[in-house]
């Protein structure tokens, strides 16, 4: 059974902050009929969500590319990095989970590794491709305490099934997607990162993406860690583990058999609900409303992306009463919804289109509360301290 905090939560912010919001740069969302040829053989490197940017610099004809190549030339994405580095000179993390509290906002999960592979903490784990490809200072601890501060909960997302930096083939589809989950060294160095992050920061959520590059023992390992080391924590439903069938994916019949059953994708738009693996303690349908009997946490973005999109165009954006029927709807529905923020790379700044949508729902949340009183919040668990791994599952 899923903690009684969670339950009681309604309300999340997800933050999705890379390398790839210094550019900050997506096609605005498009019909799948409306797409080019291209787009319709390739989706993901047509798709709105920003923090994909580097995936379609690998697509020539692609939006992404033609963008790229107009503003920065032959620049390479790396680049990113050290700029978005830079802008952490101006990053407040105390304003920022003032806002989410003001917000309603009961707990906060932190983008700390997204499919570029960059990190937001200086990791111990090495990257054997990429050297120095992380921030030196602490934005996943930083962020925690800030949060925590504020009588919020601390979440971690992990992209446990992508990581370019260890396989850099194009993701156009569904298929491409999981026949691209790095083998070789990488599963254990995704272990050995998730393993460091709940060690170092005790999340009370673990959230991780796309699916998980081992099989269903390193899975059930890896949870009864957590659950040993944060026995209050909560796990989401998209540690899937890797089938040996993925690897057929990369052959063109098989990719597209499994494109046709998959029948959505990011990039149309219409949302999904992720295939429901061994262990999990709650649903993240994606953009998407969920009818299923699990717990479930609603998960999207204010406009069509997650990370930073300066081009999306106003119609994007949650108006005020779909967002405050949407938070309202869900919670009488008994489920969560994550909302997600994409601050800018340059400055670590919230946009303002982004910030006026905080604010709304700060006023719905002053409204509920009752008189006298701040917004609601959810007291913090203390964090523990450090203790051994669990032990090995049989």
């Amino acid at each position: 059974m899923v903690a009684r905090w969670w339950t009681q939560a309604g309300l999340g912010i997800l933050v999705h902050w890379t390398p790839a919001s210094v550019p900050g740069w997506a096609p605005p969302r498009t019909p799948p009929e409306d797409l080019p040829e291209a787009g319709r053989a390739a989706p993901l490197a047509w798709t709105p969500y920003a923090e994909w940017y580097e995936n379609g610099l690998r697509f020539p004809g692609s939006p992404v590319f033609a963008h790229h190549r107009a503003t920065y030339g032959d620049k390479p994405y790396t680049d990113f990095g050290g700029e978005f580095e830079d802008g952490l000179a101006s990053w407040d993390p105390a304003a920022w989970a003032r806002a989410f509290r003001a917000a309603g906002a009961r707990y906060a999960v932190l983008v700390t590794k997204h499919h570029d592979g960059y990190c937001l903490w200086p990791s111990g784990v090495k990257n054997p491709h990429r050297t120095g490809w992380h921030t030196t200072r602490d934005v996943v601890g930083e962020f925690a305490e800030a949060v925590r501060a504020e009588g919020l909960r601390f979440g971690v997302y992990y992209s446990g099934g992508l990581d370019w930096t260890f396989d850099d083939r194009p993701v156009g589809t569904a298929a491409d997607m999981l026949a691209s989950v790095p083998r070789g060294s990488y599963p254990g160095y995704a272990d050995a990162q998730l393993r460091e992050l709940v060690r170092r920061y005790r999340p009370d959520i673990l959230w991780n993406d796309i699916a998980w590059p081992a099989g269903a023992p390193e899975v059930r390992r890896l949870i009864d860690f957590y659950r040993f080391t944060v026995p209050h924590g909560v796990v989401n439903d998209r540690l899937l583990p890797r089938s040996p069938l993925w690897r057929t994916f990369a052959l063109p019949g098989a990719g597209t058999l499994h494109n046709r059953w998959e029948r959505r994708t990011v990039a149309r738009g219409e949302g999904f609900v992720p295939r429901k693996p061994p262990s999990y303690d709650f649903r993240t349908p994606e953009f998407t409303r969920y009818s299923g009997p699990d717990p479930y946490e609603i998960t999207r973005g204010i406009d069509h992306s997650f990370g930073y999109n300066r081009n999306s165009p106003p119609a994007a954006f949650l108006g005020r009463d779909a967002l405050t029927a949407l938070v309202r709807d869900t919670a009488a529905d008994g489920g969560n919804l994550l909302l997600n923020v994409g601050p800018r790379g340059e400055d670590a700044a919230i946009p303002e289109e982004q910030l006026l949508r905080l604010r709304w729902l700060s006023e719905v949340a002053r409204d509920a509360a009752p008189a006298g009183t701040d917004a609601p919040a959810v007291p913090a668990a203390p964090v523990p301290p450090a203790g051994p791994d669990a032990p090995a599952a049989g």
